[in-house]
């Protein structure tokens, strides 16, 4: 937990110092590693293309939400987490006793705040922020040094555990060769094929067979009927 303390603030900071300090890189064209057809691309922006600030109808609102958000939570923090603001709504168990060790080491938000500043998460924090400074403003070799000694680490962070590649081929892939299956083998052969056009087909062969009766010779139908006649009397002479 204290760990994460630390490198959360790293890399927070890090985006903050590469996007808002240092040389400006919207704009100037890269290369992509992989098989791209275009080659070259740009940071968010074209040549020429300067980044502007969001209008006054975006900036305004956000302003005047996080104005009362501070005052709120300094006001309302004690009697919502440690009052009776939520007496009867939330119920809290004995056996998860944190929230009764926090109500007794609390002594207003005042007192919260200040002892914040002297908090291992707070110095933690605080390092991670002069770190990501040092490392992305200072001194890059740094960075630099741990990519090359450590590159093995850099490449599993860099593709993110390689889980995007894993959704892609085994989720993705599988849904989408479960879904050419079912496509190929269901739809096509079975529902398409087999029931749909089979049953066509067979209607086709049916009528075929039934056409060579359809002669129009009286003596041909005769036939046929002493026939039908001839093999009905045997069924009735075989379950007789």
């Amino acid at each position: 937990m204290l760990a994460g303390v630390f490198v959360t603030a790293f890399y927070s900071f890090r985006m903050y110092f590469l996007v808002f300090h240092g040389k400006e890189r919207f704009g100037l064209a890269h290369h992509h590693d992989g098989h791209d057809a275009h080659g070259d691309h740009h940071h968010g922006l074209a040549p020429g293309e300067k980044p502007h600030e969001a209008p006054w109808v975006v900036t305004l609102p956000l302003v005047l939400l996080a104005i009362p958000s501070v005052l709120i939570g300094y006001v309302a923090i004690g009697p919502m987490l440690h009052g009776d603001f939520f007496k009867g709504v939330i119920y809290v168990s004995d056996k998860h006793p944190a929230m009764a060790e926090i109500t007794e080491a609390f002594h207003g938000a005042k007192a919260m705040g200040m002892h914040a500043f002297t908090s291992l998460p707070f110095i933690l924090a605080l390092l991670g922020v002069v770190s990501a400074w040092y490392c992305t403003l200072i001194n890059p070799r740094v960075p630099a040094w741990f990519q090359s000694k450590f590159s093995g680490v850099y490449t599993l962070l860099d593709n993110k555990y390689y889980m995007d590649k894993i959704n892609d081929v085994v989720f993705a892939g599988g849904a989408r060769l479960l879904g050419g299956g079912f496509s190929n083998v269901g739809d096509r052969s079975l529902i398409d094929g087999l029931i749909v056009n089979g049953s066509a087909r067979a209607v086709g062969w049916f009528s075929t067979v039934t056409r060579t009766f359809q002669t129009g010779y009286i003596y041909h139908y005769a036939f046929t009927m002493i026939v039908a006649i001839a093999l009905y009397l045997g069924y009735l002479l075989m379950h007789s």
